[in-house]
């Protein structure tokens, strides 16, 4: 009977697979890694596989709902294809022709991916082609919840390499997860790109491997007084009810400028919105948190489902909640990241006072990751974006369907958003495969040299001060 193999020993053995996939195309040109990212997705986003995933990854997780899982594996995935196949990254990516300086791209190795319970389905692809388009390999790591979704999703990406005649192994999935497996992977892998819940960021930066980690998500969405509203109340309804708010991206908190308060609440009605105040908001919140901690239970569940455990009777057609609050921080939980079909909703006198609230809002959760603005006004959409402290600011677009990329916009395609320092992130872009190969730089003298100018030239009126 054979011993059964540490996590260390399990995931070493992966690794070593992964880097003899790896090193096998190392010298692929531009066309041959672009034939194996294209084919990954097709392995995955055509109909029936888009529809397949789509169906037991709601099975298997009871998270989100069949339609958001559709989009995600069958839209978002051929979007992010179509975002970076035109890339060049093999051999020379970019030339600096004023300061002489030539690019070259080089592979990072094995890419240890997390990846989480509530975006199972397009995140390990989204993530396999940004490694491979990179010439590395990937092994993910799935939340136990979608351990079968990732498995099955990497099977079908492993059979589209085989293929196109490439190892299987460029892509990897740990198949019976475990906290010690996933640390291990962290450990041995070459970069972490880690998605999911902020304790595995974390233990992502601890790790002791160079890491790319994500922050919480929090997004507060401004609605001003120059607003399409029918427009606005729309698309905050899409984005509140895409895949029941399984994205950190979803609309957590409302402001609205007191001018259009009642008229705007009137269209979120419409649109499927149910208010719950008074007694029945402070039952929402026993369900929503339990113990100061949001609860596993209703996150990414229908209105219906959540109103049921709350004890509050929910009309027919009413899909998302509102709640009217005042207040931010510890003591007004609904400011915070819900991850339910659950919006605060305040009203603002101006933007100058929604600049405060969202950054009020923010500095308890969601700290650089994304806000957003219903207005036709430039000014209040550059004073807002000046004034937050935030990466993204999505300008009268749905919010979860558009800062990590959509068609209707020029944002990278990924899964995975830095926050800055401000989220305690490395980085505050939307993370592509850019961030997971290493570039040489290759710098030749300048056809003319510098000179540097004369001290009245070079420090000019500050040499007055020191007199």
């Amino acid at each position: 009977m054979s011993e059964e193999k540490s996590p260390a020993q399990e995931v070493a053995e992966m690794m070593a697979r992964a880097r003899a996939a790896q090193e096998q195309i190392a010298d692929y040109t531009q066309e041959q890694v672009d034939e194996l990212i294209t084919a990954m997705v097709y392995a995955v986003a055509r109909e029936d596989r888009s529809e397949e995933i789509a169906r037991f990854t709601v099975e298997e997780t009871q998270l989100g709902n069949y339609d958001g899982k559709y989009l995600k594996i069958h839209r978002k995935t051929r979007a992010t294809l179509l975002d970076i196949i035109n890339d060049k990254s093999v051999g020379v990516i970019e030339e600096l022709p004023e300061r002489n300086i030539v690019k070259i791209a080089k592979p990072v190795g094995v890419i240890g991916a997390l990846s989480p319970s509530t975006n199972p389905e397009a995140t390990p692809v989204i993530k396999g082609i940004s490694a491979v388009k990179g010439r590395n390999a990937i092994i993910v790591a799935p939340h136990p919840r979608a351990k079968l979704t990732n498995k099955k999703i990497c099977d079908y990406m492993r059979d589209a390499l085989e293929r196109c005649g490439a190892p299987a192994d460029l892509v990897q999935s740990i198949d019976v997860p475990s906290l010690d497996k996933t640390n291990e992977l962290m450990a041995q892998c070459d970069r972490v790109l880690a998605t999911g819940g902020e304790a595995m960021v974390t233990a992502a930066y601890s790790s002791g491997t160079p890491a790319l980690g994500v922050g919480v998500g929090n997004a507060v969405i401004t609605v001003d007084d120059s607003a399409d509203l029918d427009e606005a109340a729309d698309k905050i309804r899409t984005s509140k009810t895409l895949d029941l708010a399984a994205s950190c991206s979803s609309d957590n908190s409302v402001l609205v400028f007191e001018s259009i308060y009642d008229e705007f609440l009137e269209k979120l009605k419409h649109e499927g919105g149910f208010v719950v105040e008074g007694e029945d908001k402070a039952k929402l919140q026993s369900v929503i948190w339990e113990d100061g901690h949001l609860n596993a239970g209703v996150v990414a569940q229908s209105a219906m489902n959540i109103t049921g455990k709350a004890g509050i009777d929910l009309p027919e057609g009413k899909t998302f909640l509102i709640v009217p609050e005042t207040g931010a921080g510890a003591d007004y939980p609904f400011s915070g990241e819900k991850l339910t079909v659950t919006m605060a909703l305040y009203k603002v006198k101006d933007i100058d006072e929604a600049i405060e609230l969202t950054n009020q809002i923010q500095a308890y959760q969601g700290q650089g990751h994304s806000c957003g603005i219903y207005s036709y006004n430039d000014e209040n959409i550059m004073k807002l974006a000046g004034a937050t402290r935030t990466s993204r600011v999505m300008v009268n677009q749905p919010q979860a369907a558009s800062n990590s990329g959509n068609l209707w916009n020029g944002m990278r395609q990924t899964f995975s958003l830095g926050c800055g320092s401000w989220g305690g992130n490395s980085i505050n872009h939307n993370i592509t495969w850019r961030d997971l190969v290493n570039e040489t730089w290759v710098s030749k003298p300048l056809a003319e040299t510098k000179v540097i100018p004369s001290d009245e030239e070079l420090f000019g009126s500050v040499m007055a001060k020191f007199d």
